[in-house]
């Protein structure tokens, strides 16, 4: 969350609410008729390679791939390199990869889309998270006028989207996905501009790159910290974050997902809350480094991006 939650912009809205390849047959030999008498032991059943398990090591390769990009601001070569490498990705992992350009305030943007479709179903949901970084570190008492780094805000969301798009089965999850990565973000009330403006557009457009409305869309944000705690954002839509956090809670990640609200944010799920889709903002905003230079991979786990993106792949096979 780059820039989002900034204090200043909170707003009360109120409480709104691959596929496993089958294993080759296995063929037995015919017993011989001289082989004695005896009762065979039948073969296992060949069964589904079943889908990886999200990978909190590589999720954290992801964060020091994107920092290694420099500043991601939009607009820039550093955001324009780390997008290539993002539809690059995608579509090595079997998504069809597209990007959604458009323009603000004379800068050129892009919002990036993966999408796997699960023939048996009709239903889309959305995960999204912004790659964009913020231009100017106003929270860092020292260093207000450089960049900041964006280990956390937003490297780590990103993060676990290019993980998820590695692990995730449409197959077992029984819906058609869409994962989206969010320009325009996090450069809100710095020199004029918008905070969510690339969330806001592709929200307004949805018709272009998805065939319905989608049933839910969660958005992740700063969720790398080591210390993590992930509270309810009141704006979220209710059961979807008892769903969420559920799944959590199964996986025994009750320390880290608890189930009472805290923040009230203007985040990428804003857009969708105010044309009636059903949305959540999964976000740790208690951050000592937000939009400061020292939001720096050291700041960022492993471990908390796996509880993450473990949680978000569990959520997605829920039947």
């Amino acid at each position: 969350m780059a820039g989002k939650p900034n204090p200043a912009r909170w707003v009360l809205l109120g409480a709104l609410l691959c596929a496993g390849c089958a294993a080759p047959a296995q063929i037995l030999p015919t017993p011989r008729a001289s082989a004695p008498a005896r009762a065979e032991i039948p073969a296992p059943t060949p069964s589904a390679t079943p889908a990886p398990l999200f990978d909190g090591a590589r999720a954290y390769a992801w964060v020091t791939r994107q920092v290694a990009h420099g500043p991601r601001i939009t607009g820039t070569a550093g955001n324009r390199a780390l997008g290539d490498e993002i539809l690059a990705e995608l579509a090595a992992q079997g998504w069809r990869a597209l990007a959604q350009d458009f323009s603000y305030k004379n800068t050129a943007a892009r919002n990036l889309i993966g999408t796997k479709t699960n023939p048996q179903s009709k239903e889309w949901v959305v995960l999204g998270a912004h790659y964009d970084t913020r231009k100017r570190a106003d929270q860092d008492p020292i260093h207000p006028d450089q960049p900041v780094p964006g280990a956390n805000d937003a490297a780590s969301g990103a993060a676990v989207l290019l993980e998820l798009a590695r692990v995730v089965d449409v197959n077992a999850a029984g819906k058609n996905i869409a994962l989206v990565f969010f320009d325009a973000e996090d450069n809100g009330d710095l020199d004029g501009w918008d905070w969510i403006v690339g969330s806001e557009y592709f929200a307004a457009h949805l018709s272009q790159t998805l065939p319905v409305t989608p049933s839910a869309v969660v958005v992740l944000d700063m969720i790398g910290d080591k210390d993590l705690n992930i509270f309810y954002e009141k704006n979220s839509d209710p059961a979807l974050s008892a769903q969420i956090w559920g799944a959590a809670q199964r996986l025994g990640f009750s320390g880290q997902f608890i189930p009472s609200a805290k923040w009230s944010m203007e985040d990428d799920h804003t857009p969708f809350l105010r044309r009636g889709i059903r949305a959540v903002d999964v976000i740790d905003f208690d951050y000592p480094d937000w939009h400061r230079v020292t939001d720096t991979p050291d700041k960022v786990s492993a471990d908390s991006l796996f509880r993450v993106g473990r949680t978000m792949q569990a959520w997605l096979e829920l039947k």
